[in-house]
């Protein structure tokens, strides 16, 4: 059986992100269904798998991380309106019986994703 799970890394601060608020959406044709809202624990990860065993499924799944909240938190200097406020990956889970780790690397002027294990 299968689980999805992340983590944020803040590379301006050269540390994992405590604190990231993030919801995780089930995507279905025009619907939109959350699933789980969190945050980020001291290891910029959550403290349980997302979705694990029969709940996760095949199909297209959303999280939206709130990395401007976060930043401005820490005393970065944000514009107004910000470049990266929340970030949407939207990705896809074929496979169930695999673990799908979708962490986010992140600063207030980039990010990137990948595939994880």
């Amino acid at each position: 059986m299968g689980k999805l799970s992340t983590h944020v890394l803040d590379t301006v601060h050269g540390v994992p992100a405590q604190g990231v608020a993030l919801e995780l959406y089930r995507l279905d044709g025009d619907s939109r269904t959350l699933l789980a809202q969190t945050a980020t624990n001291q290891d910029g990860r959550c403290d349980a798998p997302l979705l694990s065993g029969p709940a996760l499924t095949r199909g297209v799944y959303e999280l939206v991380f709130h990395a401007g909240d976060y930043f401005a938190r820490k005393g970065v200097p944000l514009p107004e309106p910000r470049f990266v406020d929340q970030v949407v990956l939207r990705f896809g889970v074929a496979n169930p019986d695999e673990n799908y780790h979708v962490p986010l690397v992140v600063t207030p002027w980039t990010w990137s994703t990948y595939r994880g294990s």
